[in-house]
């Protein structure tokens, strides 16, 4: 298995655990993060090597991906393993899978590319790399079907572990908060790589020192990952607002479940604070280059996820130049000044999260062994 990221680091933990339980014997190995390590996943190489984004910032870690790839695809081709399970990244995994199908080792690609959204031309690179697609979204079988790709609806993982009703006063006293505490408590996620938080955290900090400005019942927290936790407070302090925001290790969901509004970082995070529930900000910077090659191969309107399934604008998106420290402001404030707009997202995100909720790890391992027996 390779996850990329932190997102698919927890997407491939909720696949091993089920896996686990269909084979207690599994050995799991590759590269992947602390959640897969603690389903008892071996990593070859730390997830950090691969998490970047972006055209321009991957090209400045290119030969040091490459590299990876490569030895990482000769090993397996040493090892060879029942299958191999790509869980997104598809720049790094579907050229990988593709050189060990070619070889005889059967692949799952976990995480269909969002090639209804942009870069449609891969379907084809799909098409030569995996065996089977685990699908996250009830609209992606039938593109797949209709290019004789085979393909699963396995429902989003994070529907089956995020309740339908979050609880947002546990979720306070699990962070140590007052959960009787009036004032409205905003969650800032600038990211979840190095390149993200490079160019959304200023921004968005900014943002925080125009709510600090207008409001002072406010209350701001930032979960992060370790590693990116000095850049985060070096932000912070550029924004002179160190002293106006508490800055966690980890515990997003808790965060998530536990805000009134966010302030967040277009990506997975976006759904999952759409299953807590919670009306958010998209906000979004990107090298300039990279903006400009992401703008011509974009198929829809919406950039965020829960935009993207609803189909429709139901939380703003502010992307590059309109990315500016007072349009998340106000768009933050406008949250916190309508309850009946929040109801009513409130209302929109529980049919979503109905829609995308099944029994993922049980359909995933399913899959997987059918492909395994298929050899």
């Amino acid at each position: 298995m390779v996850a990329g990221e932190a997102s698919g680091d927890l997407l491939a933990s909720l696949l091993l655990r089920g896996a686990r339980q269909r084979w207690p014997e599994l050995h799991a190995f590759g590269i992947g993060g602390p959640r897969m390590i603690e389903q008892g996943f071996e990593t070859w190489w730390p997830q950090s090597k691969l998490a970047v984004r972006g055209y321009v910032e991957v090209l400045l870690h290119l030969r040091e991906i490459l590299a990876i790839r490569k030895e990482l695809g000769n090993r397996l081709l040493m090892d060879r393993p029942n299958v191999f399970v790509g869980v997104d990244a598809p720049d790094f995994n579907l050229g990988l899978e593709a050189a060990l199908r070619a070889q005889g080792i059967k692949t799952v690609h976990f995480v269909s590319p969002s090639i209804w959204a942009w870069r449609p031309e891969r379907i084809e690179k799909v098409r030569a790399s995996a065996d089977h697609v685990l699908c996250i979204f009830p609209f992606e079988p039938a593109i797949y079907a209709a290019a004789d790709i085979a393909a699963t609806y396995v429902g989003h993982p994070l529907a089956d572990v995020i309740p339908m009703h979050p609880d947002r006063a546990g979720a306070r006293r699990r962070l140590g908060l007052d959960a009787d505490d009036p004032s409205p408590l905003v969650a800032v996620l600038p990211g979840s790589v190095a390149s993200e938080v490079g160019h959304n955290g200023p921004v968005f900090f900014e943002a925080v020192a125009e709510l600090v400005r207008r409001r002072r019942d406010v209350r701001f927290i930032v979960p992060t990952l370790p590693a990116l936790r000095a850049t985060i407070e070096g932000q912070l302090h550029a924004a002179g607002v160190a002293s106006c925001v508490e800055v966690r290790d980890g515990q997003s969901h808790d965060v998530l479940e536990a805000c009134d509004v966010t302030l967040i970082a277009s990506g997975t995070a976006t759904l999952e604070a759409a299953l807590y529930k919670r009306p958010m900000v998209i906000g979004y910077k990107v090298s300039w280059l990279t903006a400009e090659i992401m703008k011509r191969k974009k198929l829809q309107p919406w950039v965020g996820l829960p935009n993207i399934l609803c189909r429709e604008f139901v939380v703003p998106e502010l992307l590059q130049h309109n990315c500016t420290p007072r349009a998340l402001a106000d768009a933050v404030e406008t949250w916190l000044e309508n309850p009946q707009a929040v109801q009513a997202l409130t209302r929109r995100f529980e049919v979503l999260h109905s829609e995308l909720h099944r029994d993922t790890a049980t359909l995933a391992t399913h899959a997987i062994e059918q492909v395994i027996r298929s050899a």
